[in-house]
């Protein structure tokens, strides 16, 4: 689904409206963020939210190897005991998670088991409203980061999205986010690189519109590199034969590598903008059908950014200050499909990483065996998530966001 198919979905949706999504779409480039360069208080957080759209097999991400039910459920698609990445002696990671084992190991990564709200619904769209707007009865219209929004003073480049659509989580009833794409551009062929160079070199005495367009110019440069850096260095282990990436699916996700837009938010936090929150994604992860092989190429992708990115924070001041968040709108059915895949389920696990992130398992596991209509039950509502998310990264009360929500995710700070 290209963007403005997905645009008119969401409006058609009901869940974002026509004039919200006009305040960030497209208004906003890189130079605006970084304009806004100082313009915080140093002791803020930032969130950081990484969405996997289309409904990431959380059993075979955070593996329950130890329990005899994993395997009798799915003998085909279930990892062996030996290519588990172990966390301890009943859970493990995906073989593809590494980087997040290694952070694990040093305290960096903390698991939330068992989030998901009452009532699942299997839809990908209907479950992503419900993540969106936090409202599981009857998603709204506003998202609970655009309500957020609303009472931070509505300047849209507190929330940004580097996504190609703006999601309906940042738009609020009287604001919205920028919607800030990620997107390839090139320069005239046949221009040799000192010429491009000079383009984007400042001068003495020239006027601000001339050194305003150098300094975006040379932002376009700076983009257009790194994102030629980053599919270089993918091209060899993308899920298609041919060496393509897989485009955004109808379920959602930018298209453009996730190191992209983590590099983008590394960019901006180590200049320290105003922005609080940003928006980045992957898509791809609805896999009915040969799982294993492409679900491992997948966290490939997202182990390698988010461990690039959490080390990249690691070293200012202001990196140790972000808190990213990983999630998907629902997790996979305890059993295989006949197609050696996974058909939509319920409850997942949530990832969370910083260096103010107190790591290690979080909520209780749910039981493999004790289910709902063949899938996993809740044991963590979402919404204590984003309370205490909004509570201690966004020094907000999360009742006016959240509907006087009281729960809280406890010894996560």
């Amino acid at each position: 689904m290209d963007t403005l198919t997905r645009r008119k979905f969401m409006l058609a949706s009901g869940v974002v409206g026509a004039s919200a999504l006009a305040a960030g779409a497209g208004a906003y480039g890189l130079r605006d963020l970084l304009d806004t360069a100082g313009d915080r208080d140093p002791r803020s957080r930032t969130l950081v939210l990484v969405t996997l759209y289309g409904g990431n097999d959380g059993l075979n991400t955070v593996i329950p190897y130890g329990d005899p039910a994993y395997r009798a459920a799915r003998p085909e698609l279930a990892y062996p005991d030996d290519e588990v990445l172990r966390l301890d002696d009943d859970f493990g990671l995906n073989p593809a998670l590494a980087g997040l084992h290694q952070r694990w190991s040093g305290g960096g990564l903390a698991i939330v088991r068992g989030v998901g709200y009452p009532k699942p619904d299997r839809s990908h769209f209907r479950s992503m409203d419900i993540w969106h707007t936090a409202q599981p009865d009857r998603p709204g219209n506003t998202g609970w980061l655009g309500r957020w929004l609303d009472g931070a003073g509505g300047d849209p480049r507190l929330a940004v999205s580097f996504e190609p659509a703006l999601p309906p989580l940042l738009a609020g009833a009287r604001s919205a986010g920028a919607a800030v794409p990620v997107a390839e551009r090139k320069a005239a062929k046949g221009l040799p690189a000192e010429t491009l160079t000079a383009f984007a070199a400042p001068e003495a005495g020239e006027s601000a519109a001339r050194g305003r367009a150098a300094a975006c110019f040379a932002d376009l440069r700076s983009v257009d590199e790194m994102i030629r850096q980053v599919r270089d260095s993918a091209e060899t282990d993308e899920a298609d034969p041919d060496g393509e990436q897989a485009p955004a699916t109808a379920t959602g996700g930018a298209r453009t590598p996730l190191d992209a837009q983590l590099d983008l938010v590394a960019q901006c936090v180590e200049a320290e903008v105003s922005t609080r929150v940003f928006s980045v994604s992957l898509g791809g992860f609805d896999t009915h059908a040969d799982e294993k092989q492409l679900q491992a190429v997948l966290l490939g992708q997202v182990d390698r950014a988010l461990t690039g990115f959490a080390d990249r924070m690691s070293r200012t001041e202001a990196g140790r200050k972000v808190v990213v968040a990983v999630y998907s709108e629902f997790g996979r059915r305890v059993r295989a499909n006949a197609s050696d895949g996974t058909d939509h389920g319920t409850a997942s696990d949530l990832l969370l990483l910083g260096a103010g992130v107190r790591g290690g398992w979080h909520g209780a596991p749910p039981s493999l065996t004790d289910l709902d209509d063949g899938d996993l039950k809740y044991t963590t509502d979402f919404r204590d998530v984003y309370a205490t998310l909004l509570e201690r990264v966004l020094d907000t009360d999360p009742g006016p966001v959240l509907a006087d929500w009281r729960g809280r995710l406890g010894g996560l700070f």
